[in-house]
C-alpha cells in the first residue's frame, strides 16, 4: 500500500494531506500553531483523530511521542552521533536505517520491512512516498514517519 504526503511549502503552521495511490485523500494533518513544542494531529476522512504526535520538551536531543487512541505507542529519539544522523524508535520494536537528509530510508522489524520512505524530487513543496507493507501498520507507520520528519525539522531549527 502506498501513501503520499504532500506538504504545502508556504504554510504558517503545518497543514497538509496524505493521499493514496489513486490521488484520494486518506488523512489530513494539522499542527497546533500556538503551543509549547510541536504538535501534529492526524485525522481520517471522517475528521476523527487517528494519531497524535507531540514533542517532548526539555530534552537534550529532539524527542517525539506518537499516540493512538490516547495511548503512547512509540517514542522517536535522535541519538547523539557526530557524522551520520541516527534515530531510535522505542515501543514498537522497529528499527530505522537509511539516508534521512535525502528522505530515503526504511523501517523494519526483525529485518522484515514495515515501510519504505522516499522523497519525490522536482515537486513544489515536499512530497514523500510511503510504501507500507501491511495495511495493519498504516496509521502507525504514517505517524512514525511524520514524527521522524518533525525530529529532522527540529534539528534544522
Amino acid at each position: 500500500m502506498k501513501l503520499y504526503i504532500k506538504q504545502k511549502i508556504f504554510s504558517w503552521n503545518d497543514k497538509f494531506s496524505v493521499y493514496d495511490v489513486n490521488g484520494e485523500e486518506r488523512y489530513f494533518v494539522e499542527g497546533e500553531f500556538f503551543s509549547w513544542g510541536k504538535k501534529l494531529h492526524v485525522y481520517d476522512t471522517l475528521q476523527r483523530e487517528a494519531a497524535f504526535i507531540r514533542q517532548e520538551l526539555l530534552t537534550f536531543l529532539p524527542k517525539f511521542i506518537v499516540s493512538i487512541d490516547g495511548q503512547d505507542i512509540a517514542e522517536i529519539v535522535k541519538e547523539f552521533t557526530f557524522f551520520k544522523p541516527r534515530y531510535r524508535i522505542d515501543g514498537l520494536g522497529w528499527e530505522i536505517d537509511g539516508d534521512f537528509w535525502d528522505h530515503d530510508y526504511e523501517i523494519t522489524k526483525n529485518g522484515i520491512p514495515i515501510v519504505r520512505i522516499s522523497k519525490e524530487w522536482f515537486t513544489w513543496g515536499d512530497c514523500y512516498e510511503l510504501d507500507i507493507e501491511s495495511s495493519e501498520d498504516e496509521i502507525v507507520a504514517l505517524a512514525v514517519v511524520l514524527a521522524i520528519d518533525c525530529v529532522l525539522e527540529a534539528q534544522r531549527n
